[in-house]
């Protein structure tokens, strides 16, 4: 089976062309190459552009990059060409505050910086508090470390047994492909080492991973992450899922990606034939408040839902940006209108300088509370805590069973969604370790 797998990556493809041989899996848009396909020129006419400029981002483009042509804004490389990655480019467009000033004089220090043009529409030039812009643009608390933080909390690397490979449940790894993301959140898992070699594994690294997860049969389900794997070009894309499908153990991939929320012009016609050939292929998508609903996202996403592919949310609980049930349920219910599932609702890691963004667990308790019986039971996610040091997702829930009736221990007690007390026949187990006289 491993021999097979390995000429997969050589035989020439079924009546002839391109062999994947000639293909490099780690084929990346590096800055050089972006910065010269960033030429093309316009393209006139709706028909005639690679992703429809829907009035929200035709404004962004006209506010804050008049130079874009219509087609080169609606590009993806040309998005990853021109990111803001540098304090100056930044203060062209926004007015940053004294906190936000001082965390970007730190160079070096701390988590790239690195916003698309599509993304930086959506920040508030004036308000450094808009939750948004907060997720974005670095703050001098980030260089603030509290008791308990670590750089790597979830201890990935400890359960890392080849590069690239994090295998901590039995039946199921992350691929971590690439250190790349079009956009770093500020409160990033994977702070320590996003953004740092700026591509993905090499093809050595790649195949290295490839041969761990073919030689471990437990391993069903595979979910191919990062960085943002959706950053990768779309021949590299493929690459990776003919190889995953290659391994007949594996029965589920999932795509975890921000990039229909940052970068949804990323979700072009063509990758979407790719991903559709490799079913059953499931998409997480990263999602934090209702400002990245716009129409350029929901278009990204009916374009993934009509291919087949299912959509889950993932969602980090952070203080001043979504902790409130009503913040939390206008996000849940627009996603529901895109056909994205509420999957889970975070409790933030404690990655180093992240205590700014961390609620305590109750408020988060609270907010599973108020979505409860207010909006759909698919509209709600599983509230947990990915536990430090490697023990996994660790589901928090609001208390509802309140125990037995005391004059009827034959009745539990249950508490609904607005606080009321309900009886449930439940015959109480029989009492062991007695004897009868």
């Amino acid at each position: 089976m491993q021999t097979e797998l390995n000429n997969s990556l050589t035989e020439e493809p079924p009546g002839g062309g391109t062999s994947l041989k000639q293909l490099d899996p780690t084929r990346h848009i590096t800055e050089s190459i972006l910065k010269t396909l960033s030429r093309t020129a316009p393209v006139q006419g709706e028909r005639s552009l690679p992703f429809p400029l829907d009035p929200q981002a035709e404004e962004t483009r006209r506010r804050l990059f008049p130079h874009a042509g219509r087609a080169e804004f609606c590009d993806w490389r040309w998005q990853l060409a021109h990111r803001v990655t540098t304090a100056r480019e930044l203060e062209q467009h926004i007015e940053l505050s004294p906190t936000e000033l001082e965390a970007l004089g730190h160079d070096g220090a701390g988590l790239p910086l690195a916003i698309t043009p599509y993304y930086l529409g959506l920040i508030s030039p004036d308000d450094p508090a808009q939750p948004l812009r907060r997720t974005m643009v670095p703050d001098a608390r980030e260089l603030e470390h509290t008791a308990g933080e670590a750089a790597d909390p979830l201890s990935e690397e400890h359960d890392s047994p080849v590069p690239g490979v994090v295998h901590r449940y039995p039946d199921r790894a992350l691929f971590l492909v690439t250190d790349y993301c079009s956009a770093y959140c500020r409160y990033c898992t994977r702070s320590r080492m996003v953004g740092r070699r700026k591509g993905p594994l090499s093809k050595q690294e790649l195949q290295k991973a490839l041969d761990y997860i073919a030689a471990t049969p437990t391993l069903r389900d595979i979910i191919v992450s990062g960085g943002d794997p959706l950053t990768m070009a779309d021949e590299a894309v493929e690459w990776l899922l003919r190889s995953l499908r290659a391994i007949p153990h594996v029965e589920v991939v999932r795509i975890g990606t921000k990039t229909p929320v940052v970068l949804p012009q990323r979700i072009t016609r063509s990758l979407v034939r790719i991903l559709k050939k490799y079913h059953p292929l499931w998409m997480s998508l990263h999602c934090t408040h209702p400002e990245e609903l716009t129409p350029a996202m929901s278009e990204a996403c009916t374009r993934l839902a009509d291919a087949g592919i299912p959509l889950g949310s993932q969602t980090v609980l952070l203080k001043g940006v979504n902790d409130s049930p009503k913040t939390l349920g206008e996000l849940y219910r627009g996603l529901m209108r895109v056909r994205v599932r509420p999957y889970y609702l975070y409790q933030c890691d404690p990655i180093l300088g992240s205590a700014h963004f961390r609620t305590p667990v109750q408020t988060g308790l609270e907010c599973a509370q108020g979505l409860r019986g207010h909006t759909s039971g698919y509209a709600v996610p599983h509230y947990v805590i990915d536990a430090p040091g490697g023990g996994g997702k660790i589901p928090l829930l609001p208390e509802t069973v309140l125990g037995r009736a005391p004059e009827d221990p034959d009745n539990l007690l249950l508490k609904n969604y607005e606080g009321g007390v309900f009886r449930y026949p439940d015959p109480a187990p029989p009492e062991t370790g007695r004897h009868s006289s």
